[in-house]
């Protein structure tokens, strides 16, 4: 499969508005309700004038997108944190690792970033990937994300000196 990362565009956010919807993807993420989605969309969406988004195209085709959480203020500017979405059929392929890659590459490079970090909930399947790209985990958060069932999950910090 061959991979292609580029700086996201407008016209890539319908894409992640659908891999947003894909089934069992809200696991991983805060939200619940479609309300909390579209506003995590739009946030998202309000960092690509910046540059700080990524997309993997394969095909033509917007596969996932990445994103630093670029910080505004001198004395956080040199850490942040950061967001990865795939289109669920392109898992597994080698996506992932390209944008994350890639997106260490532009916050060494762009933003002068000193340390890249994470924020994933316990069971997550890209933990190992994380690992492997040289997160380490720095601290969890006991009971972090609670499901509309009750089930609790930690939330696990990682991060990744630049």
């Amino acid at each position: 499969m061959n991979v292609e990362v580029r700086p996201s565009k407008e016209e890539d956010i319908p894409s992640l508005r659908v891999w947003m919807r894909e089934k069992g993807i809200l696991r991983w993420f805060p939200m619940v309700r479609e309300i909390e989605v579209m506003d995590a969309i739009r946030y998202w969406q309000s960092f690509l004038p910046v540059g700080s988004g990524l997309t993997a195209v394969v095909d033509g085709e917007p596969a996932g997108m990445a994103l630093i959480y670029v910080q505004p203020f001198e004395k956080t500017k040199h850490q942040a944190l950061f967001v990865i979405v795939v289109g669920e059929k392109f898992r597994g392929n080698g996506v992932g690792t390209k944008l994350i890659k890639e997106l260490i590459k532009l916050g060494k490079e762009k933003f002068h970033l000193k340390f890249l970090h994470l924020e994933v909930y316990e069971f997550h399947p890209a933990i190992r990937l994380y690992e492997r790209l040289g997160f380490k985990e720095y601290g969890r958060h006991p009971k972090f994300l609670k499901e509309p069932d009750g089930t609790f999950y930690d939330q696990i910090k990682m991060e990744r000196e630049l």
